[in-house]
């Protein structure tokens, strides 16, 4: 799906954001190429990367990131300045096969640390989630052992994105020793409020009338299975296309049966699927955000604050006690 891919491209540039690349230009505009400042330089390749290098760095950090709010991931294209200055930084943070542009960049360059968060915990086949290449998938794209091409939207789960957490840290602690301290506290902190979203979220979804959700594309799987969930994506379809009547009923039977209220869409992807779907089945709509970007429309400043409201939505649609 384009929606994957470009959900990719989005991780793979905070990556590269929060190791150095990001250093170019996310923030100063043209004044400051990466691995021209006094701090230590992380280019993160999209905003989930971003957050961590953010969080981790604290004040010994500049990141910059290659994907601008509001861009779609998957559509990243890195002009040659943002390459050159790539490798003038002292770290890259990126998500390997969710932005193949990064990919290829970050593979080509020689700045010294490379951090790949897909690299950092287990990424998973889950089934329905596929990605869409213009018809031919990605060279560097991960597969499970069945052909699957493995989920990379592991920070929607906060225990997953914790590990990844961690492995950043302990990367910004060998690449920059002098703050090796400061990077350990700051993980910490950090760690400590990734647990108390998990225990939000574990309780807050413990009881609910139904553990079914629809989405307009298949980001949550993660998520889904962390807290005993069943996403149901209106999946293989182009995010501007419409369901086709058998699916729409297929759904729309399995809405009654399951006792499903809500068809989630997305704030950086049309809404005109789920809103078609739920006309037609009689549901509502709400928006579950895969924080692939943080925007004027988002319901929160920060990655914290979009996932408390995604819970919110969550407990509403699936009739938490």
């Amino acid at each position: 799906m384009n929606v994957r891919r470009r959900r990719i491209s989005g991780i793979a540039v905070t990556a590269a954001t929060a190791l150095g690349l990001g250093t170019l230009s996310a923030c100063s505009g043209d004044s400051a190429a990466a691995g021209n400042t006094d701090k230590f330089d992380v280019v993160a390749s999209f905003y989930p990367m971003q957050y961590l290098a953010e969080q981790i760095g604290g004040d010994h950090v500049n990141v910059t990131t290659l994907t601008e709010p509001g861009q779609e991931p998957h559509d990243l294209e890195l002009s040659t300045k943002q390459t050159a200055e790539m490798g003038e930084a002292d770290a890259v943070l990126y998500l390997k096969s969710l932005q193949p542009a990064v990919d290829e960049a970050v593979a080509q360059s020689d700045v010294k640390t490379k951090i790949d968060a897909a690299a950092l915990t287990k990424l998973e086949d889950h089934g329905s989630v596929e990605h869409d290449h213009g018809g031919e998938e990605h060279a560097e794209e991960e597969h499970s052992e069945d052909g699957h091409a493995l989920d990379p939207h592991l920070w929607l789960d906060p225990v997953r994105y914790a590990e990844v957490a961690e492995g950043v840290a302990k990367a910004f602690e060998k690449a920059d020793p002098d703050h090796a301290a400061d990077y350990r506290k700051n993980a910490e902190a950090l760690a400590g409020k990734l647990a108390g979203l998990d225990t939000a979220f574990r309780n807050g979804l413990a009881k609910t009338d139904t553990k079914v959700f629809f989405t307009n594309h298949a980001a949550f799987g993660y998520l889904a299975e962390r807290y005993g969930l069943t996403q149901e994506a209106i999946n293989g379809l182009d995010p501007e296309s419409e369901p086709s009547p058998a699916r729409i009923k297929e759904l729309q039977e399995e809405a009654e049966a399951d006792g499903v209220t809500t068809v989630f869409y997305e704030t950086l992807v049309s809404d005109k699927t789920a809103k078609t779907l739920a006309k037609d089945a009689g549901l509502k709509t709400d928006v579950l955000d895969p924080l692939e970007g943080i925007t004027e429309k988002s319901k929160g400043d920060d990655y914290l604050a979009v996932m408390e409201s995604n819970l919110k939505a969550l407990e509403t649609a699936l009739g938490a006690k």
